[in-house]
């Protein structure tokens, strides 16, 4: 039986073949997978790290805002929690993990 194809025969025969290795099979994912960890995972950690570093370094008197939208005045560090101002005679008191980031400070012209 000329012309038929037995395919344990041709995977055989693929597999011996010179340079068709199991690693150069995976070598695209094994890429695609760096690429990824490097334009998606490691910019996130080291933003991660500098919202952790802010938040330890918190003391009265700094202006941020929360996560919610509301800027206020630090007025006091409490363990995890920071009472903060944000109009005459309104305190409240959030989560340090409420805190989103720092006042951007107002531009001059």
């Amino acid at each position: 039986m000329t012309g038929t194809s037995n395919p344990a025969a041709s995977l055989a025969l693929a597999q011996s073949q010179p340079g068709s290795s199991p690693f150069m099979a995976l070598a695209p994912f094994f890429i695609i997978m760096v690429i990824f960890y490097v334009l998606l995972i490691l910019p996130q950690q080291k933003q991660r790290k500098k919202l952790q570093q802010m938040l330890t370094e918190l003391k009265a008197g700094d202006k941020v805002i929360t996560n919610g939208g509301i800027y206020g005045t630090i007025l006091g560090v409490e363990g995890d929690t920071v009472q903060l101002r944000i109009a005459e005679q309104v305190r409240i008191r959030v989560s340090k993990q409420a805190i989103a980031g720092m006042q951007a400070e107002p531009k001059e012209t």
